[in-house]
C-alpha cells in the first residue's frame, strides 16, 4: 500500500495529517495497518485496545500523510476512559481532515449517534467510511448509508472493508489529494513516531488480548521495563505485565507457566519481524491494584490524567 517513488525536482510535495475516530471496535486500528501495508496499532477482539494516540505514516506519490489512530470514543465511566475519550477528540482536532469510520454491521449506535452529533455541532466537513460492507447484504448497506447522508455532516462517502483491503485504495489516493501543499513532516522510511519500546509493550499488549480477552478484563498493561541493545545485533527486552488481583496473575502465567510461555513466543515472533533481528523477550507479571488511577501509567501512554 505505501508507495515511496522519487520525487521529480519541482514537484510540489504534500504533507498533512487525517484523524481516524469512530465508536470502539469499529475497525480504526485495522485500517490504519492497511494504509500503511504494515502494523502500526494493535488489534484484538476487546473494544478500547487503542489507548493513546498513534501515528502511521505513509507517503503515495508526492504525499506524504500522517493518520492518526484515535481511540475508540464512547460514554467514559473511568477515569482511564475520559482519559482515552479526550485524546480521541484531542486527535480529531489535530486533523486536516477527518475520517468517521462506522461499523456497516453494527449501523447506527449509541456511540456513533453521540459522535455524528458533535461533529455536526463543529461545523467541520467530515470524510465518511463504511467498514466491514462484506458482512452486510446490499439493501441494508444502502439504506445505513442514506441514514448517515442525512445527517448532512459528511462531505464525501467512502464504502470499504479494513480487514479485505476493499476500497480502502481509493480512500487513501482520496485522502492524499486532500493533504497541504508543502514539506514532508517525517523521513520517508518513518512509518510511525512510536518509540521501539512502546512498540514492544503494545506488541505484548495485544497478544495478551487475543490469548486471554475471554479471562482477562479491560484493566490490565504492559510496560517495557528493558531494553538492551546486544553486541550480535539482537536485543533483549523485559517487559512487566501489569494486572490488579493475584487471581488475574494466575490466568496470565497459567498451569506451570504454560500461558506465559506462549503469550512471551507470540510477541517474540512478531518482534522479530517488525524489528528485523533477533529478540529475546522476558516477560513478568506483577499485581498494582487500581493501576488505573496511577498519574505515572497515564504520562506513559502519552495521556492526560487530569482529563
Amino acid at each position: 500500500m505505501n508507495e515511496t517513488p522519487a520525487i521529480e525536482t519541482g514537484t510540489k510535495t504534500k504533507a498533512g495529517f487525517a484523524a481516524i475516530v469512530g465508536a470502539p471496535n469499529v475497525g480504526k486500528s485495522t485500517l490504519l495497518n492497511q494504509f500503511v501495508g504494515t502494523k502500526v496499532s494493535i488489534v484484538s477482539p476487546k473494544v478500547q485496545t487503542t489507548r493513546s494516540r498513534v501515528l502511521g505514516i505513509c507517503i503515495v506519490n508526492q504525499a506524504q500523510i500522517i493518520f492518526i489512530d484515535t481511540p475508540g470514543i464512547f460514554e467514559p465511566k473511568r477515569r482511564l476512559d475520559r482519559a482515552m475519550v479526550a485524546a480521541a477528540w484531542g486527535g480529531a482536532g489535530d486533523g486536516d481532515e477527518v475520517l468517521l469510520l462506522v461499523d456497516a454491521d453494527r449501523g447506527i449506535d449509541k456511540n456513533t449517534h453521540a459522535i455524528i452529533k458533535r461533529l455536526k455541532k463543529s461545523g467541520q466537513k467530515i470524510i465518511l467510511a463504511i467498514n466491514k460492507i462484506d458482512l452486510v447484504k446490499k439493501p441494508d448497506l444502502l439504506n445505513l448509508t442514506a441514514e448517515l447522508n442525512a445527517s448532512e455532516v459528511f462531505s464525501d462517502i467512502f464504502m470499504v472493508s479494513a480487514e479485505k483491503g476493499d476500497g480502502v485504495k481509493d480512500l487513501l489516493a482520496f485522502l492524499c489529494d486532500r493533504m497541504p501543499t508543502g514539506p514532508w513532516l517525517f523521513p520517508e522510511d518513518q512509518i510511525s513516531d512510536m518509540p521501539g519500546r512502546l512498540t514492544a509493550a503494545e506488541i505484548t499488549r495485544e497478544k495478551l488480548y487475543l490469548q486471554l480477552h475471554q479471562e482477562l478484563p479491560y484493566a490490565a498493561a504492559v510496560e517495557t521495563e528493558g531494553w538492551q541493545e546486544k553486541e550480535d545485533g539482537s536485543v533483549r527486552i523485559d517487559q512487566v505485565i501489569y494486572v490488579e488481583r493475584p487471581t488475574q496473575k494466575a490466568i496470565v502465567l497459567g498451569k506451570g507457566g504454560s500461558r506465559i510461555k506462549a503469550l512471551g513466543q507470540a510477541s517474540r515472533e512478531e518482534l522479530e519481524v517488525i524489528f528485523e533481528r533477533r529478540v529475546h523477550l522476558f516477560l513478568f507479571v506483577k499485581v498494582r491494584e487500581h493501576w488505573g488511577d496511577d498519574p505515572e501509567r497515564y504520562r506513559d501512554l502519552g495521556l492526560n490524567f487530569n482529563a
